[in-house]
């Protein structure tokens, strides 16, 4: 588990933390491996029936391979998955089905830690993050829980309301700024990129850590909207020459192989740097993020469970990977 806010560093040496491995889960983070688990059962259980047999043959890796894609891994993913399990299969000698399954859990994880990295906020201040996503991919809700998530590790947050095209998103933004208690600002039919620019001088003004944008939720299609997008960046680089700092897309993880298209049409774009994932809740199957590591690998800043607050933490690809499979 990693910390990605930056802290002022203390006056007085500390001692050195404890290895990773020797340190015990945080009662939250459990609680949160619960949920994920939940979330990613119709995955896990598709894949683990693979692994009931007796024996490893050609046979079970067909089935391993009609899993993984109906798991929306995609080709590539899933070619890669196949020939480096068979690959420590080999190496390790294993005879065992179950064996073989712990086996996929370490090749899978081995895959999606090209997309674990921390967001690292404190290097500039206020830290811009841009936020974007197509309509009812979560965006909106994503802010707010990042915005309780930063707000509860020190960080001082402010909004903004740049989503002007959506006649409820300005009141929902305020809403989660509330929840918060944190500062917004917005226009009513204000143009997006003048309040985003207003955002920025204001954070800088107050000595905000964190200035959140929210923009527009569009389709990589509405070329129009795309270049509101552009536009917004350019504008925010005028308040400040060095941001937008992050430029984070939403991702819902029910969207399937369509999710690996935003990702590529968005980043081309705008250069993302990173990447939410959300209502990993059930339905959703996972198997995109092995996808993405394969073909567009940008980190995955945060994974979401479910509505509440606290459904939103922190990617770890080893946690993910055993989840997936569980």
């Amino acid at each position: 588990m990693f910390s990605f806010f930056k802290k002022k560093p203390s006056p007085s040496p500390t001692p050195a933390p404890a290895p990773e491995a020797d340190r015990p889960a945080e009662p939250a983070r459990t609680g949160w491996l619960v949920k994920l688990k939940a979330g990613l059962r119709k995955t896990g259980s598709s894949i683990a029936t693979v692994f009931t047999g007796t024996r490893i043959d050609d046979a079970l890796y067909e089935d391993l391979e009609a899993a993984l894609l109906m798991a929306d891994t995609g080709v590539k993913a899933t070619q890669y998955l196949l020939e480096d399990l068979k690959k420590r299969v080999k190496e390790s000698k294993s005879t065992d089905p179950a064996a073989v399954k712990g086996l996929l859990a370490e090749s899978i994880t081995s895959l999606l830690q090209a997309l674990e990295k921390p967001l690292v906020i404190g290097q500039y201040k206020p830290t811009v993050i841009m936020v974007t996503g197509v309509n009812g991919a979560g965006k909106t809700t994503s802010i707010g829980k990042l915005t309780r998530h930063l707000s509860d590790r020190g960080a001082s947050v402010l909004l903004a309301a740049a989503d002007t095209f959506r006649a409820a998103a300005r009141e929902q933004l305020g809403v989660w700024a509330e929840r918060s208690t944190v500062e917004i600002i917005s226009q009513q039919g204000g143009d997006p990129a003048a309040v985003s620019f207003d955002a920025v001088s204001a954070g800088k003004a107050r000595g905000k850590d964190v200035v959140l944008v929210d923009t527009a939720g569009r389709l990589p299609t509405q070329l129009h909207l795309m270049e509101e997008l552009r536009k917004i960046k350019r504008v925010v680089q005028k308040a400040d020459a060095t941001a937008p700092h992050e430029i984070l897309l939403v991702i819902d993880g029910n969207t399937g192989q369509n999710a690996l298209s935003q990702v590529k049409a968005f980043d081309d774009a705008l250069q993302l740097s990173g990447l939410i994932i959300t209502k990993l809740d059930g339905t959703a199957k996972g198997g995109v993020l092995a996808a993405i590591a394969r073909e567009r690998p940008l980190p995955v800043y945060f994974i979401g469970v479910g509505e509440k607050l606290e459904d939103l933490e922190t990617f770890n690809a080893r946690e993910f990977a055993q989840a997936l499979l569980s």
